[in-house]
């Protein structure tokens, strides 16, 4: 079953993890390289340029600029990205606009092998 996300027209914030969602999981460190996964490019460019996109990841500043500068080698957008985060779950707190928006989403994906749901606006 192809999986859907509804969201509004409004502008979005996105929270991506870096590791097993965008490239392959430990491959850093297991291959001394990063590799992106099927699809993820595609993705991240089909989400609209007013939104913001925030990527996590439990990598130390030891490995700061090499990852910095993979995901700018292959143009992966972001306008910011936070390191050294904990290992542990990401809780996204958020309230429910009195429309009945709901203005918090979570996407769990299997470690490197990112399905994402299609995005459909609302209009």
């Amino acid at each position: 079953m192809e999986k859907k996300l509804i969201l509004s027209t409004l502008p979005k914030t996105w929270i991506f993890d870096l590791d097993g969602t965008i490239v392959r999981h430990n491959g850093y460190k297991l291959d001394g390289k990063d590799t992106l996964l099927a699809g993820m490019k595609e993705y991240i460019r089909s989400i609209p340029p007013e939104d913001k996109i925030f990527i996590f990841t439990s990598r130390t500043d030891e490995y700061k600029e090499e990852t910095v500068r993979f995901l700018d080698e292959n143009d992966i957008r972001y306008d910011e990205i936070l390191f050294n985060m904990p290992m542990g779950e990401r809780i996204v707190v958020n309230d429910r606009k009195p429309s009945g928006i709901d203005m918090a989403f979570a996407i769990n994906c299997e470690r490197d092998n990112t399905v994402l749901p299609e995005i459909i606006r609302e209009k």
